[in-house]
């Protein structure tokens, strides 16, 4: 059930839990029992939310306007594959046991699949 704000002009602002098919009617404000119109003074909830969903919800908005830097992506990476790892350090990687080079600089597989083709 959603969560309204009302406002009253004596008392001032509440809230109160109300089906949604009365989110347009006035709510008797609970102090002095006058009807209060409703006002939107803070952003729209669900009470009814599992901690679940409301801890996915936050972390949605949290990352939905900050995506991450390229920086922090490379520290991710760094943390995850360690130092010197040639997929994403940027280093070259080497098959030096899996290819033999001639004097003309072509490149052949010596230990590899002979029936394939070399780029």
């Amino acid at each position: 059930m959603p969560i309204y704000d009302y406002l009253c002009t004596s008392c001032g602002p509440f809230t109160d839990m109300r089906p949604m098919a009365e989110y347009d009617l006035p709510q008797a404000c609970p102090d002095c029992g006058a009807l209060a119109q409703r006002v939107i003074l803070t952003a729209p909830h669900f009470s009814g939310l599992s901690s679940e969903r409301r801890v996915a919800h936050a972390t949605n908005e949290k990352n939905a306007h900050a995506p991450r830097t390229s920086a922090q992506f490379k520290a991710e990476q760094a943390d995850r594959h360690g130092k010197g790892c040639s997929c994403c350090s940027g280093g070259s990687k080497t098959f030096s046991r899996f290819t033999a080079r001639g004097k003309d600089g072509s490149k052949s597989f010596p230990t590899s699949r002979p029936w394939m083709i070399s780029h």
